[in-house]
């Protein structure tokens, strides 16, 4: 297991998770509520879109700070910047 580090982007990340949080507890209360399921369904997407771009930030962080340096040595690397690319599409 690695050592865990503290990296800029965390705070924003749990700033946007909070976020997501306080929409997932107003969706639930919208169903409560019997809202119309199109604002409901709304909501619900707002929530999915926050955390998976809480995810990509964290992986994006991950790699730039993490597995390149492990991985290369250098984030110069082809193949280090070949990975980045690509997981842009997770």
């Amino acid at each position: 297991m690695t050592k865990h580090t503290h990296h800029a982007t965390h705070p924003d990340i749990v700033k946007r998770l909070k976020r997501a949080n306080g929409h997932l507890l107003s969706v639930i209360g919208m169903i409560e509520a019997e809202r119309p399921c199109t604002d409901i369904a709304q909501q619900l997407h707002a929530v999915e879109k926050a955390i998976t771009q809480a995810k990509r930030t964290l992986i994006q962080d991950h790699i730039d700070h993490c597995l390149d340096s492990a991985l290369t040595g250098s984030s110069d690397s082809p193949v280090a910047a070949e990975f980045k690319a690509i997981t842009k599409y997770l």
